[in-house]
């Protein structure tokens, strides 16, 4: 009865539009105070409480280092060398954006840097190319979502924080995943170009300009090895790689590039904390709830219900998938993996998944929500980059929305892609 109490407060708090930390915080004092009579002053123990982890040290890091390739110009210089490798392509300039976005993925880590900031450079030429608006903005949204695949990862930092698995292993699985819904997409970007009737944009490819755009991009296209290397390799861990990270990334944008003036710090660093505060808000709010979902046994009480059932894994997995992917289309990324890594994950283990396979699937299916309205971050902040308007928007997108189901469904059954890399 208490449970069931909880969960109406909360879709209550939902239902009338008050913030989601908000509502799960509210919901969760409520409760502890009504029903688990609990006194006020340790809730703020608890909620600091959720903070204390060392390896979410990595977070605010990563988001500093996202901002600092953000504002260094290594933008640019990606798409410049994307442009040089793809777009002489059928549809060249829609294989440059996904191809670029997945480079800026591997520097920020976040979604929405890489929509922003591929974007802003990509769907001007786009669309002066012959491109339509939606579908330029469309392809840029979709391929966004690697921001949070392919490493490093806020996202897979939260997971592995909440699921007490490797960071370093989540980091190092989110390789091939990523890989292969940027091949993926530009498999669609393709039909779709041919289609639409949409040439190649650019000169053919030369080893000359190959070089030459690769030689301007090397500093940036180098960082991910340093970070994934130096983890792999032992030398540092995921924390102290997203310091790494920060330090490389202003010597590179500030002494290198030179795109990093002293008047823009301020801005990078107050936008880095306001991002940073919401996410540990967010995380703080959420670990109280998770700890009254633990104190009255949900995650076992799902767990047995769905045992009680005699399903067989295919279906369990396929049973999890969907809950995801309604999840992520009305509940933000962070917040839903703290809230629901300690319900699922005892699920998933008992169908046979590995912990680290299980959270890959989790973030690429949270992924999705990023492109779902009605909280479809990447599609407000595509539309407000790419000048069109959302309901148009979430059109286009809905062939890149079937194809990142379908990987969801190969990533999910063929383990080998997420786990691959991790047995050799």
């Amino acid at each position: 009865m208490g449970t069931l109490l909880l969960f109406i407060i909360l879709l209550v708090l939902f239902f009338i539009s008050v913030p989601i930390a908000i509502a799960l915080g509210l919901a969760s004092t409520l409760f502890l105070v009504l029903v688990a009579d609990i006194p006020l002053i340790s809730l703020p123990q608890r909620l600091f409480a959720s903070l204390d982890s060392f390896p979410l040290m990595a977070a605010p890091f990563f988001i500093l280092a996202g901002k600092l390739m953000e504002h260094g110009g290594i933008s640019e210089r990606l798409v410049d060398f994307a442009k040089s490798l793809v777009g002489q392509m059928k549809g060249g300039l829609a294989h440059v954006a996904i191809i670029s976005c997945m480079f800026f993925a591997a520097l920020s880590g976040s979604a929405a840097a890489t929509t922003a900031a591929i974007g802003a450079i990509l769907i001007p030429s786009m669309v002066k190319a012959g491109y339509d608006r939606n579908f330029a903005t469309a392809i840029h949204s979709a391929a966004g979502t690697t921001g949070i695949i392919i490493p490093p990862s806020v996202p897979l930092v939260l997971y592995g924080v909440s699921a007490g698995v490797s960071v370093s292993g989540l980091f190092i699985a989110g390789i091939l995943p990523g890989i292969l819904i940027g091949v993926s997409l530009m498999v669609l970007a393709f039909i779709i170009t041919t289609i639409k009737g949409y040439g190649s944009d650019l000169e053919k490819a030369n080893v000359k300009n190959i070089w030459n755009s690769f030689k301007r991009a090397f500093l940036a296209l180098i960082m991910p090895v340093i970070i994934l290397g130096g983890i792999y390799g032992g030398i540092f861990t995921p924390t102290e790689a997203s310091v790494v990270a920060v330090v490389y990334g202003f010597i590179v944008g500030a002494f290198v590039y030179k795109q990093i003036k002293v008047k823009q710090l301020r801005e990078i660093l107050v936008s880095s904390v306001v991002t940073t505060s919401v996410i540990l808000f967010i995380i703080s709010t959420a670990g109280l709830f998770g700890m009254v979902l633990t104190r009255e046994n949900v995650p076992q009480s799902v767990a047995s219900f769905i045992s009680s059932f005699d399903l067989s894994p295919i279906i369990i997995l396929l049973i999890i998938n969907l809950l995801l992917l309604v999840v992520g289309t009305f509940m933000e990324t962070i917040a839903s993996i703290i809230i629901l890594t300690p319900i699922l994950l005892p699920i998933a283990v008992s169908a046979g998944l590995d912990p680290i396979h299980f959270g890959i699937i989790m973030i690429v299916n949270l992924s999705i929500g990023l492109i779902t309205p009605p909280v479809g971050v990447s599609l407000f902040i595509g539309a407000q980059v790419g000048g069109t308007k959302y309901e148009a928007l979430v059109k286009a997108i809905i062939p890149f929305l079937l194809m990142l189901i379908v990987n969801v469904l190969i990533i999910t059954f063929i383990p080998s892609i997420s786990l691959g890399l991790l047995n050799k």
